[in-house]
């Protein structure tokens, strides 16, 4: 992959939209690229829960769900330790004694994990490659995965930071929504509003997003 390619690669990323599609842009350019059979990316969430999304398969989804119950894995260690992370030959190598043989069984020979990371978010996660047949990896293959794991990190994170925006943005308009139901119905000031719908959550130990919603659906007053 030229640098053309990678900015031709990089503008195509920029006019994704949600995360989700950004990440299967990126699976779908590594998987093409290094010739994998399997991919997905590890996503590190709230509390340091890892997900997968954009897996090309069940395959994946199995093998990371592994990695995550038994903390140990490609994608655990590249996530947290900043590595880029590959096993030739996944059944006997001794760095994961637990998982590499699970994961062997399933089907899975080789892997190559890199972690995902910008100025904006830090850490955001990994991208996980798996070859149902055993890989030689070469200096090349190491080269292009750090170089594409910037460019699809960066693309990432303005997409998650989008997606959260955009979640809070509609958070912020139902409430208003709710506010003003209660204004009309009670005669009541927006601060007045705020803090009979803030008490009802506590009250019911809800949160106060979901007490908006159930006032916006039901149209039972509190």
């Amino acid at each position: 992959m030229s640098s053309h390619d990678f900015e031709s690669f990089a503008a195509e990323l920029k006019q994704s939209g949600s995360a989700a599609e950004t990440a299967e842009q990126v699976v779908g350019h590594a998987l093409k690229q290094l010739e994998a059979d399997h991919a997905g990316i590890t996503l590190l969430g709230p509390g340091g829960h890892l997900k997968t999304i954009a897996p090309t398969g069940f395959l994946v989804e199995q093998v990371d769900l592994l990695q995550y119950e038994l903390n140990e894995g490609c994608c655990v260690d590249s996530t947290w330790r900043g590595e880029l992370v590959l096993s030739e030959s996944l059944a006997t190598d001794p760095r994961w004694p637990v998982w590499g043989p699970k994961a062997a069984g399933l089907g899975v020979a080789s892997v190559l994990a890199v972690q995902l990371t910008s100025k904006e978010r830090g850490r955001v996660g990994s991208l996980n490659l798996y070859w149902v047949e055993e890989r030689t990896f070469s200096k090349e293959d190491v080269a292009f995965a750090h170089v594409f794991a910037r460019h699809a990190a960066l693309a990432l994170s303005h997409s998650l930071h989008t997606d959260e925006f955009d979640v809070s943005l509609d958070s912020r308009k139902r409430l208003g929504i709710a506010q003003g139901m209660l204004m009309e119905r009670f005669s009541l000031t927006p601060d007045d509003a705020f803090h009979i719908l803030q008490e009802y959550a506590m009250d019911r130990d809800e949160k106060l997003s979901d007490v908006v919603d159930q006032l916006i659906s039901s149209h039972e007053y509190p």
